[in-house]
């Protein structure tokens, strides 16, 4: 009975007539392996995209909606040489501990047998030039391979297995110029000692063993640390939430089982699992992991909600406009999800170097063990020079130079509130000279502060407070958070388009438009000195004041901005608000360069300008004007609370109130470009070295291992300094 196979549960429908499946897939080491399979992949008939995520060994694969079977994207995969299955996490994460585990058996068992055999070797090379007899050598040979033997064959699997599956896919990957290498070395050794030589190369080929290991934990220690990144936000997620399937009964359900529209409640101490607007009762939430703001934000009618943050104190009843799909979780969790996947310019480079070397490599091999035969040595020497060039030119250090740092970057901007969704966002950044910010939304908050607080009565700005909370206007939301004020007033009154009423200890109160207040006069003077601020009005009795409202300058603008300068930066600000307003900014910022009530094709005009005279441009905006003038910059940077469509037009995304990430995507870039240059010249210097010293005959294999495993570790070890770039702001 021939079973079918049907993989339809785990396809996304991707809108647009496209179809999406994540699959994890087994004995993905290197860039190699990640280029095979994307080429693979993306040669079979109306398969659209095809990208490898070397971090949790998955490959995206998108098509055109009906015209692939699922199951043939595996049997591909297994054609290519590797096992897949479709991608759970849970499933993954089991399988990414086995594979630490194991690969760090192997570890021990190569650094106890290197140990050891190197013990043995010690007095062989020693007594080689003193007075050891031919039979003590051989003893001491044979004990070398009786320890090397068995360890080579259990500690070597992760290089044997993965080269065996790319040979029997008729290809080749990193993995069998080492696994050959390994093989040649023992089997040379083995000959050697039976024929009671001098030299035998235990030691070379289990040191070699060690040596790759321990890069390849290092490699997916690093990896595993920054796919925590990402699983640390999926875990936000609350899986349940209680939902009210009538007005008086509540229902604790999946996630799944909740729509765009339901009401759902959230208690104290619980962890919110939907996106959605509190329609009643009166909290603080703790936002800090999703928005990097770590002060608690009051919640009451009105304020949004966000899956992954935290009801801190009352119970909540929240609308909700998005629970499985489409939070704002899901959406930070997408764009550090393409920062993982993303390719630079850097990384193609070492692909492109990655897949001409098995050839190369081999044929360098062949020639040199003819070479020599030809130049007169016998075979014994000529196949243990090919064999120490076979060893000495794996460009396992090529292949990690670019992804590791990248990498690296990649969960360090995260950690400092930055999002890559682009690429090459991280070689293009670095290469800014200019930074041009739009004002509202980005230098300014999003939210409206009052800004003549203290000119207001206490009595005043508290009572106008409580009237506030009744009405859902942006101005009076400011008006109530200056006031701090959480207990509305009863029987509040909203009169659209005027203001919200009530009577308190038997007068009326109204706060709203100065006319509806009765407070022109008062509105006029004030506006009369700060023209650019708006005005709410309120009256309580013969009580008249005026509130002036304005969006805030981020508390770190002003020192981004000067640090941004010192980097040699130059700021611009292209706003389409008033000119007063951004005049005001300007100023406070210290930016002399500044244009008002610019539109979209002027500000796209501004940019090219820019980028005409040479400069390389960075646009920082959320509006949805911004969008053609993020498009058009030579990179662009958008905050969280954009708009969509600004954010799917930024290359970078940053979280929280602050400006520093523009700031510190600025630092880790450059550090991190710096790293990855120094990385491509490690490994290039170590080849152009190694290799003709290796051909010369004057490296042994010992030597070449030696040689060959220090280079992969050092491009690691250096990668690893991207971590930290020494920001402040």
């Amino acid at each position: 009975m021939q079973v079918t196979r049907d993989y339809s549960h785990y396809v996304k429908d991707m809108g647009s007539g496209l179809a999406h499946l994540d699959l994890a897939v087994e004995g993905v080491t290197c860039a190699g392996c990640m280029t095979k399979i994307e080429r693979g992949l993306s040669a079979l008939p109306d398969v659209t995209l095809a990208r490898v995520n070397l971090t949790d060994r998955r490959v995206a694969v998108e098509w055109r909606a009906g015209a692939v079977d699922p199951a043939g994207l595996i049997d591909r995969l297994a054609e290519l040489g590797y096992k897949a299955y479709p991608y759970e996490p849970v499933r993954a994460e089991l399988a990414e501990v086995q594979q630490t585990r194991f690969l760090l058996r192997c570890l021990g068992v190569a650094a106890f047998a290197t140990m050891n055999v190197m013990m043995l070797s010690v007095p062989v090379w020693s007594g080689n030039v003193t007075d050891m007899l031919p039979e003590q050598r051989d003893f001491f040979h044979w004990l070398s391979a009786l320890i090397a033997l068995p360890a080579a064959a259990y500690a070597g699997q992760p290089f044997f297995r993965s080269a065996f599956t790319a040979l029997r896919a008729r290809s080749v990957n990193m993995d069998v110029p080492i696994s050959i290498g390994v093989v040649l070395a023992l089997g040379m050794s083995v000959v050697e000692t039976i024929n009671h030589a001098e030299h035998a190369y235990f030691d070379a080929a289990i040191m070699l063993l060690t040596f790759l290991l321990a890069g390849r934990f290092l490699d997916q220690n690093m990896r595993r640390r920054t796919r925590a990144v990402a699983g640390n936000l999926a875990a936000l997620k609350a899986e349940t939430a209680t939902k009210f399937v009538s007005p008086e009964e509540i229902r604790e359900v999946p996630v799944a089982a909740i729509n765009a529209g339901d009401l759902v409640l959230l208690r104290p101490g619980e962890r919110c699992a939907i996106d959605g607007s509190v329609v009643e009762g009166r909290s603080e939430i703790d936002q800090s992991l999703i928005t990097g703001e770590t002060a608690h934000v009051a919640a009451g009618p009105g304020t949004q909600v966000y899956a992954g943050t935290l009801n801190v104190s009352g119970t909540l009843r929240v609308r909700v406009a998005a629970a499985s799909e489409g939070t704002l979780l899901d959406e930070i969790s997408r764009l550090l999800d393409n920062a993982l996947q993303a390719r630079s310019r850097y990384v193609r480079l070492a692909d492109r170097a990655s897949r001409l070397y098995a050839p190369v490599v081999h044929a360098t091999a062949l020639m040199t063990l003819v070479g020599w035969a030809l130049a007169g040595a016998n075979w014994h020497d000529a196949t243990v020079t090919a064999i120490a060039v076979l060893i000495i030119t794996c460009p396992c250090a090529l292949g990690l130079a670019i992804p590791a740092v990248q990498t690296v970057a990649a969960g360090a901007m995260f950690r400092a509130g930055v999002l890559l969704n682009s690429g090459d966002a991280i070689e293009r950044v670095a290469a800014v000279d200019t930074i041009v910010f739009d004002k509202t939304g980005t230098l300014t908050l999003p939210d409206l502060d009052v800004v003549n607080r203290d000119a207001i009565p206490d009595g005043v700005v508290a009572l106008a407070g409580r009237l506030a909370l009744a009405s859902h206007h942006p101005v009076a939301a400011a008006v109530a958070q200056a006031a701090g004020a959480k207990l509305p007033l009863p029987d509040i009154v909203e009169e659209p388009g005027r203001g919200v009423r009530g009577v308190v200890d038997g007068i009326e109160a109204r706060l709203g438009s100065p006319a509806f207040c009765d407070a022109e006069a008062a509105a006029r003077q004030l506006l009369a000195t700060d023209p650019e601020v708006s005005v709410v009005a309120f009256r309580h009795g013969e009580v008249h004041q005026v509130f002036a409202v304005r969006q805030r300058l981020r508390e770190d603008a002003a020192k981004v901005v000067a640090r941004l300068r010192e980097r040699g930066i130059a700021v611009e600000i292209l706003s389409g608000d008033r000119e007063p307003a951004v005049r005001q900014a300007a100023t406070a910022l210290g930016v002399d360069t500044w244009r008002a009530g610019v539109n979209p094709a002027e500000k796209i005009a501004r940019i090219e300008e820019l980028k005409r005279q040479g400069h390389h441009v960075m646009m920082v905006g959320d509006g949805l004007n911004d969008a053609p003038s993020l498009a058009a910059a030579s990179v662009s940077m958008s905050p969280i609370s954009a708009t969509h469509l600004s954010q799917a037009a930024a290359d970078l995304v940053f979280l929280g109130k602050d400006l520093s990430p523009v700031l510190k995507a600025v630092d880790f870039s450059r550090k991190a470009v710096g790293l990855m240059r120094q990385n491509l010249g490690l490994a290039i210097g170590y080849n152009v070295i190694a290799v003709p010293i290796a051909i010369a005959g004057l490296a042994t294999p010992l030597i070449a291992a030696a040689a060959m495993s220090g280079s992969s570790i050092l491009v690691i070890m250096n990668a690893l300094r991207g971590r930290s770039a020494g920001t402040e702001a």
